[in-house]
């Protein structure tokens, strides 16, 4: 729960959010009274956020919260054993280590300090608690024996060398190189320690896997690179009391994304997602059954973008984008029957679910105008969503006079596109900005985003247009393929055209002050904006990619970009919309924003994008964070953004021949 501020009942900006309490994460105690939260909050020196670990009711809303955790350590990850014994993930040091390692610690059932229960000599990425099992992904360094791993590892990250030897892409991931020590699958039991994949490379990079609560088995993705040189996905199925391995196959040129499996250990099912030549494809349900060796699609017809959390009572609870809304379901296991949980009147995005003793859900709720909270459902369907505790610090009153409503325009071709729009408390037409998502296949949703807040902006006077064009979710299949094939700049930039018309014929906006912004795929499309039209008075482009050709070849996903655009960065069409080849018609004063260690979009793009825009002789201005990746994460570092990009949009949609306020 973030620290109380004296001033935080009269204002919400950009220092107020970065204080906020973040709910990440959560556990429902084996006896059901009450549940374990994550909640992350700015260390000391607001250098990165750090967790502690609350304890809150599972029934009762007006219940006090208790803090179970607290300290320097960031403790996350809550996972309860069937003794009640309250398992969770922390950097805090062991004796005889002063070495920040993440590993597996332990409050016991019957109180008392943490102890831990892990030992991994290069610490641990993620774990699951089965039983009296309790399973962790950790690296292993080939060739070298476990008693001798922590002081290789400490040796080579201390001293070198730092060469990395490469044979085959991808090489890198988001921020970060592939290391040459590689993800391994071990259990522990007690003082038993077992490495189920001891030979493994790349098979389980970034895999998704699960552990069943009887402790009984454990499976992960295993991946192999197809003809598109992209995964191939197939399941390893370890059964821990025979010792039996089995590899399940999946069907060719597919990947799995998310895995559950359930509590007794014989069926799982998982989150597919197969590549079609000439089609992005929509994500499937594929359910195993472990016992057998076989795999089936699960509800194959339910045209969403699925996110697969637990399974429980045959049931697998899910959540899905729908119309600006994230809301939870299940399915059946047995004939893929969907049921929608939360109710549409409510709004809101709901995730991280998770099945209490008594059959209803528990997950965490936001809306665009209140941060993420621990939320109680009836698991019937369409039920309203009950909060439980504030964990947060958010007070209600900050967002008074903020209104969050939606409206859809016809695109030229045809195509309804819904927005959402969000107006801050004021009766005279206010200066408006444009937000375009990321993804592109994505949403934008009636849920709190920590990076692009749009209560934030609201407070500061802003209207706020959210557009979900093409290649949105939550709209079928068919709209989400609009972006496929070398598309990026055809129908998603007429899309955002006619959001922008409508937005500028709105009486409550005022029509000569509107700035476009955006991230990622939000920031190529302010790029081909750019190069596009001079109707906005400024223009914000985060992380964004400005020449198609040579972001493919650094980028860290290069075999997915040729996939998306149908032809390789030789070919000529392949810069088709890349907005490089028509930057001498970029007019609109600019302000570009990235970070040094971003992999996913190279920093080369802001680089070359600026200078072009110096050498025609744009007004444009560039932020540099070194230390930040896609996102900026730290505390210091997103309060800065925040203040430098409505400090800079102010200063451009200022009244003409009024300074900025």
């Amino acid at each position: 729960m973030a620290e109380s501020d004296p001033g935080a009942k009269s204002r919400f900006d950009p220092a107020t959010l970065a204080r906020l309490g973040r709910v990440r994460d959560l556990a429902v105690a084996p006896c059901g009274t009450w549940i374990a939260v994550d909640v992350a909050r700015p260390d000391a020196d607001r250098g990165r956020y750090v967790g502690d670990l609350w304890r809150i009711s599972a029934t009762d809303p007006d219940a006090a919260p208790a803090r179970l955790t607290w300290g320097e350590f960031n403790d996350r990850t809550p996972r309860f054993r069937p003794d009640g014994a309250l398992l969770f993930v922390s950097d805090r040091p062991r004796a005889g280590d002063e070495t920040k390692r993440d590993q597996v610690w332990m409050l016991p059932a019957t109180g008392g300090e943490a102890r831990p229960l892990t030992d991994e000599p290069t610490g641990i990425s993620a774990f699951a608690c089965g039983g009296d099992r309790v399973a962790v992904i950790t690296a292993v360094w080939p060739g070298v024996p476990h008693d001798a791993q922590r002081a290789h590892h400490d040796d080579r990250t201390k001293h070198g060398p730092s060469a990395l030897h490469y044979t085959r892409m991808p090489i890198r991931a988001w921020d970060h190189w592939v290391a040459t020590a590689a993800p391994h699958l071990v259990v522990h039991q007690g003082d038993h320690r077992r490495d189920l994949t001891p030979v493994a490379d790349r098979e389980h990079r970034e895999a998704p896997w699960a552990f069943s609560a009887d402790g009984r088995r454990a499976i992960i993705s295993h991946d192999t690179t197809a003809t598109d040189r992209l995964p191939q996905s197939a399941l390893d199925v370890f059964d821990l009391d025979t010792g039996e391995h089995r590899l399940i196959e999946c069907p060719p040129c597919a990947m799995l994304e998310g895995l559950v499996i359930s509590p007794d250990g014989r069926y799982a099912v998982g989150e597919l997602h197969a590549r079609v030549k000439g089609q992005l494809g929509r994500p499937t349900l594929i359910a195993f059954d472990l016992d057998a060796g076989t795999a089936r699609p699960l509800a194959p017809d339910w045209d969403v973008h699925p996110k697969l959390f637990a399974i429980a009572d045959g049931l697998v609870f899910a959540s899905a984008g729908v119309g600006g809304q994230t809301a939870a379901f299940t399915v059946r296991l047995d004939d893929g029957a969907i049921t929608r949980i939360t109710d549409p009147a409510a709004g809101g995005s709901h995730h991280t679910l998770r099945a209490t003793p008594d059959g209803d859900i528990v997950g965490i709720r936001s809306r665009i105008v209140h941060p993420p909270e621990v939320f109680r459902v009836e698991r019937a369907e369409h039920r309203p969503p009950t909060l439980l505790a504030p964990l947060s610090g958010f007070d209600p009153a900050l967002a008074a006079g903020v209104a969050v409503d939606d409206f859809t325009v016809e695109s030229p071709d045809g195509s309804p596109v819904h927005s959402l729009v969000v107006r801050p408390p004021t009766k005279t037409p206010s200066p408006a900005l444009l937000w375009i998502h990321g993804g592109p296949v994505g949403q934008h949703e009636d849920g709190w985003h920590w990076r692009w807040n749009a209560l934030v902006a609201a407070l500061a006077g802003y209207t706020i247009a959210l557009p979900n064009p093409r290649g949105s979710t939550g709209y079928g299949q068919r709209f989400v393929e609009g972006v496929w094939n070398n598309a990026w700049g055809a129908a998603c930039f007429d899309d955002v055209m006619a959001v922008t018309d409508h937005l500028a014929a709105d009486d409550r906006v005022d029509a000569e002050r509107i700035a476009a912004m955006g991230a990622s795929f939000g920031g190529y499309m302010v790029n081909w904006i750019g190069t596009r039209t001079d109707r906005f008075r400024c223009l914000v482009t985060h992380a964004g990619i400005y020449r198609m050709s040579t972001f493919q070849g650094t980028s860290d996903w290069p075999a997915w970009f040729i996939l998306q655009a149908g032809c390789p960065p030789e070919d000529p069409a392949f810069d088709l919309h890349s907005p490089h080849r028509y930057v001498a018609d970029w007019r609109t004063p600019t302000l570009i924003v990235h970070g040094e260690r971003d992999y996913r979009v190279p920093i080369s793009q802001a680089l070359m994008l600026f200078e072009d825009l110096d050498r025609h002789g744009v007004d444009a201005e560039l932020i540099v964070y070194p230390d930040e990746n896609h996102w900026i994460l730290t505390p210091r570092n997103a309060e800065h953004w925040y203040t430098a990009c409505l400090a800079y949009v102010a200063r451009h949609l200022a009244p003409k021949g009024e300074p900025a306020g």
